[in-house]
């Protein structure tokens, strides 16, 4: 009797050693997966959980962080450095910290402190109302009395030499006779001693100031030449010395800001809408050259403040310095500040997706690229245009970003478009994507080789695990549909893990469309050893696995056995 010989089916099988992170795409690529949580591509090809985080420190209410020598940060009404508090009677809200030299500048209190002696501190603007009587002196550079030899119309007549005429034919003008040339020239420097008790105590020369209250002749706005307990030296010309019973007010005031940055040794400031005086402003600021309390000193030098006005539409949603340049965005373009001097700046506009708004946190900086958050996706910036990196997300929106840099990897914050929050990775130099979990984060630092950032329980965490440090915690992979994607129905038949566990582990599948995850085994090893873990399923089109644990766990390799079926399931 003769008997068919039967052949055996065609196989395939796939080994996947390396493991590209997430992917919210509908078909991630080999070895990408579909959802993933506390998992980590430090260790690219493999894919492990990430490292344990540590509770660094625990505040009541930390509203804003930065770095100096060491850790600083705002808890309540004090600022902390280094653990030690400072009481500077800070407002309730989020904070933006910009460090300048030693000191770090705090708005939109508009307060600062040295970090290096805490002993010195205080707010960056300054008023005083003098009550009456309040003496006004005309004054030259020198300090000395003004006293012209000549006050009227009319020229003078055989004058003797540096002799001094005010001409009050009009607007009154100060000029002095030079034999030499024989003509008279005018006097540029002309000041005007304001005396009354108290009124310089808050103040130093160099400072632009406003004045309102003194007599016509006084400048209203202008930079202090002198000053003492008692009195302040400004631009002005008066006639002779006067005295008012009014009182007057004497003020150094900040613009208004949306964004504060330092760059080139100044601080730089946006502001799009309503500015303290109740003007509708467009504007960009930069602060005296060295000098973070003075907004308002044109003079026509170097070290001047600076402003200038912008026309392009929409609210600012960001600012950075980038490059020895401060860049300012808005969600459809970049603005760009190229000079040294008031004089030399030049404003570059770039028509590109910009920050998006509410991620003015989202700009973190790793080697020469600024990533950030736009309305698009995560951007990577070099200068020239910005390119987005965030394809591998899928289509998801995201808003409320909040980012930090530690080594080549991007943490971001984000908050699902209707829904809770996801802490994503980005390793730089791979252009891979990992999800950590669904932490909250409004801010992040990093110090000394540390990233920081704080939870929504209002603790202080540490990434690489200062402090603290957490235990075992929760992680899990979900893999997106395997197989299926031949028309001539090779299907997969046998699945192998290989996997380093230190915890607990389950294995979990789903096949075709069914939503009930179906478990397949649970496995434990108290000690770190690797795994093998074979997989017999089903027949089916499609199908995906979930792994879940606690404890420690690093994928080496996932095997795909394939073979060719009939053409009916």
């Amino acid at each position: 009797m003769e008997f068919p010989t039967l052949k055996q089916g065609s196989t395939s099988r796939e080994l996947l050693t390396a493991f590209p992170g997430y992917s919210g795409c509908p078909r991630p690529a080999a070895g990408a997966f579909a959802a993933m949580e506390n998992c980590s591509g430090e260790d690219y090809p493999l894919l492990a959980t990430r490292r344990p985080r540590g509770v660094y420190a625990r505040p009541v209410s930390c509203t804003g962080l930065t770095a100096k020598d060491g850790l600083c940060w705002v808890d309540g009404g004090d600022f902390v450095v280094n653990g030690y508090p400072v009481s500077l009677g800070l407002t309730p809200g989020e904070k933006q910290l910009v460090s300048m030299g030693a000191y770090v500048v705090i708005f939109p209190d508009k307060k600062y402190i040295n970090t290096a002696d805490l002993t010195d501190f205080g707010s960056l603007e300054a008023e005083c109302t003098a009550p009456g009587p309040v003496r006004f002196t005309p004054v030259l550079a020198d300090g000395t009395p003004l006293i012209p030899a000549y006050t009227q119309p009319e020229e003078p007549k055989e004058p003797e030499n540096g002799a001094l005429w005010l001409d009050n034919s009009a607007a009154m003008t100060l000029l002095q006779w030079s034999a030499g040339s024989g003509m008279w020239v005018s006097v540029d420097t002309t000041l005007v001693k304001i005396t009354a008790p108290g009124l310089g105590r808050a103040f130093r020369p160099g400072d632009g100031v406003q004045l309102s209250g003194g007599p016509e002749g006084v400048c209203t706005q202008g930079v202090i030449a002198q000053c003492g307990e008692d009195f302040v030296t400004l631009p002005g010309l008066l006639a002779a010395e006067q005295t008012q019973t009014a009182p007057v007010t004497l003020g150094r005031y900040l613009p208004n800001m949306d964004f504060v940055i330092h760059c080139g040794n100044r601080l730089w400031g946006c502001r799009y809408g309503i500015s303290r005086t109740g003007a509708v402003v467009n504007e960009i600021y930069a602060s005296k050259l060295g000098d973070f309390r003075n907004w308002s000193c044109f003079q026509g030098v170097s070290t001047d403040s600076y402003a200038m006005s912008l026309g392009t539409d929409g609210p600012f949603t960001g600012a950075v310095e980038f490059l020895g340049c401060p860049l300012f965005f808005r969600e459809g373009c970049i603005h760009k500040i190229y000079g040294t001097t008031p004089a030399s700046f030049r404003l570059q506009t770039t028509q590109c997706p910009g920050v998006q708004l509410g991620s003015s946190r989202s700009l973190a900086r790793i080697g020469q690229t600024l990533y950030y958050k736009s309305p698009e996706g995560v951007q990577a910036y070099d200068g020239a245009a910005p390119v987005e990196v965030s394809q591998s997300l899928g289509k998801t929106q995201y808003t409320q970003a909040a980012a930090g840099a530690m080594g080549s990897r991007y943490y971001i914050s984000m908050q699902e478009a209707g829904g809770g929050y996801h802490l994503f990775v980005y390793d730089a130099p791979r252009g891979l994507w990992h999800r950590e979990d669904s932490s909250e984060i409004h801010c992040f630092c990093p110090c000394r080789g540390d990233l920081f950032y704080v939870n929504q329980a209002g603790e202080i965490i540490s990434v690489s695990g200062q402090g603290e440090q957490e235990g075992p915690f929760h992680w899990y992979l979900e893999t997106g549909p395997l197989g299926g994607l031949s028309p001539d129905c090779k299907q997969l038949s046998r699945l192998s893990l290989k996997v380093e566990l230190g915890g607990r582990m389950a294995l979990y599948i789903r096949y075709d469309q069914e939503t009930a995850w179906l478990p397949l085994a649970r496995v434990q090893a108290t000690e770190l050893k690797t795994l093998t873990l074979p997989v017999a399923v089903r027949r089916c089109d499609h199908l995906r696995l979930r792994l879940e644990g606690t404890g420690t766990m690093r994928l080496h390799a996932l095997a795909k056995t394939m073979e060719w079926g009939s053409d009916v399931l």
